[in-house]
């Protein structure tokens, strides 16, 4: 199920097949009897957290990508100070109609603990505006601008356009 802003929904197409988790098989073994690593995780255990990650923004990109959206820049970081994290916006797209949009990706596997559209905190969201203001420095001219999320629990994507503002 697809949902936007609105709440209106529609069947999509899933992304295909599940992933199979290790077993404890001989053909999760190396040669020398130890415990083989996950694609793109640690020995005995399912993939990392940037892993699932990239993989969900890849997702994002390609599902706003089919609803027109074209990519500016993919994950554009800004540090606060020497040791200090700035900000990151996952995805920067635009619109048909000019209109800059920075995206927050965000994944979980269900709705348990209020899903993932509810993970993103006041704190996180003055990160990513602290990103989008530094990007926008750069341009001669500042189109129009908006902040989504890309909210995937499980199975169901929800397009939430103007999720929060700048203010």
């Amino acid at each position: 199920m697809v949902t936007d802003a609105s709440g209106s929904g529609s069947s999509g197409g899933g992304s295909g097949g599940g992933s199979s988790s290790g077993g404890s098989g001989d053909g999760d073994r190396d040669r020398d009897g130890s415990k083989r690593a996950a694609p793109g995780g640690r020995p005995g255990t399912g993939p990392t957290t940037k892993t699932r990650g990239d993989a969900a923004e890849a997702l994002a990109l390609h599902w706003l990508q089919a609803r027109g959206l074209t990519l500016v820049q993919r994950n554009y970081r800004v540090a606060h100070g020497p040791r200090a994290r700035g900000g990151e916006i996952d995805l920067i797209l635009r619109e048909r109609d000019g209109t800059l949009v920075f995206v927050e990706v965000r994944a979980r596997g269900s709705r348990n603990q209020g899903g993932a559209a509810a993970s993103i905190t006041p704190t996180k969201q003055r990160s990513i505006v602290l990103a989008a203001r530094h990007f926008l420095m750069r341009l001669p001219v500042v189109p129009p601008c908006r902040f989504d999320v890309l909210a995937i629990d499980g199975e169901q994507v929800q397009w939430l356009r103007g999720a929060f503002d700048a203010g």
